[in-house]
């Protein structure tokens, strides 16, 4: 039996057996609700071809043609994707705009005799919700910020805290970026950066699975990761907390670095074009110098080189620049297994 559409602007209030983004495949991969899979009603090519005959032809043939298209496109959807569902299916279905798109799918899948919810204002709706999450949520948290020169291991510590079970905003992780000059990802290995806006739903998203009463570890970091920019609110209540700061020698952070980067190595080429590009800040002569050591293979003289001069001075003016005050210096020898675990065992005995 045929079931009525239902409408919804709150959707994250109610749980789904899927949730259905029948947007073209680019408006889905700049951002879409998490979880939510893409069947799109038109795709990027049938978009631009029924919008150039809507704007240069007739707008009557080209609705004739999107919904030849958009049928052909739901049949094929039913045929696959839906063909297994079982009577108690219920999707949430959302567009751009809550617009025709999301109710032709949403109408055949009411006529089969789904429960359908279709999200009113669509994509549009969601992406205000998230705005406003992120104007307040990150201010009901308290944070603990954990600094330290380049190559300390701080995402490493970080990782190793998370699998004790406490809270950890790893916000390179969610940025798919190091934060540095060469953080960034090099190809066939990372994926590209997410856009603002999948950032800001990323983050949202592992925002909201935090509990409130407890604190939430965090490295020190700009407000701007890659490309990507940190929400105010959260930016400023990490400037407003205490560093707690990771001492490791420079020995060991270019032991460290090497065994981090070591895709540099292997791909010499890659890094000085990304050391050509602080060309400006250190002259023609420090960039022949950074490639000498990469062609005669003195890796360690080159990282020691890189900190002396261009990391950890950087690193000590974004310390000194955003964040109030360090309250406490941890010296850690190595970042072995041992080391790591005595330091978070003192981390975890910080009060909140």
């Amino acid at each position: 039996m045929a079931r009525s559409l239902e409408y919804s602007q709150q959707p994250w209030t109610e749980t789904y057996s899927e949730i259905v983004d029948v947007r073209s495949p680019s408006e889905f991969a700049e951002d879409c609700m998490p979880g939510a899979v893409n069947l799109p009603v038109l795709d990027d090519e049938q978009r631009a071809k029924v919008g150039i005959i809507y704007k240069q032809v007739c707008p009557f043939q080209a609705r004739k043609l999107g919904a030849a298209l958009v049928a052909q496109n739901i049949a094929n959807h039913l045929n696959h994707h839906f063909a297994l569902k079982d009577k108690d299916y219920h999707p949430l279905v959302y567009c751009w705009r809550g617009g025709q798109r999301s109710s032709s799918m949403a109408l055949v899948l009411s006529q089969i005799g789904w429960r359908v919810t279709v999200l009113e204002g669509g994509y549009k709706t969601y992406r205000a919700y998230v705005r406003d999450q992120l104007e307040y949520l990150p201010e009901q948290f308290t944070y603990r910020v954990l600094c330290g020169l380049t190559g300390s291991g701080k995402t490493h510590i970080l990782h190793k805290f998370a699998q004790r079970g406490v809270q950890v905003l790893d916000l390179e992780g969610l940025a798919n970026h190091r934060g540095s000059l060469l953080g960034q990802a090099w190809e066939g290995q990372l994926t590209p950066q997410p856009s603002q806006k999948q950032f800001e739903s990323l983050l949202l998203k592992q925002l909201q699975s935090f509990d409130a009463s407890k604190p939430v570890w965090v490295e020190a970091e700009s407000n701007k990761i890659g490309k990507v920019y940190l929400p105010p609110s959260l930016w400023q209540r990490m400037k407003q907390t205490s560093c707690i700061e990771v001492q490791l020698s420079q020995v060991a952070r270019i032991e460290w670095l090497l065994q981090d980067y070591s895709h540099f190595v292997t791909h010499p080429e890659l890094l000085k074009r990304q050391l050509e590009r602080l060309n400006s800040r250190y002259g023609k002569q420090k960039i022949a110098e950074w490639h000498g050591y990469i062609d005669a293979g003195q890796w360690h003289g080159l990282v020691g080189d890189l900190l002396t001069h261009h990391y950890d001075p950087a690193y000590r003016r974004s310390i000194e620049q955003c964040f109030n005050s360090l309250e406490r210096k941890l010296e850690i020898a190595d970042l072995s297994d041992a080391s790591v675990d005595a330091l978070l065992d003192v981390l975890s005995s910080v009060r909140d």
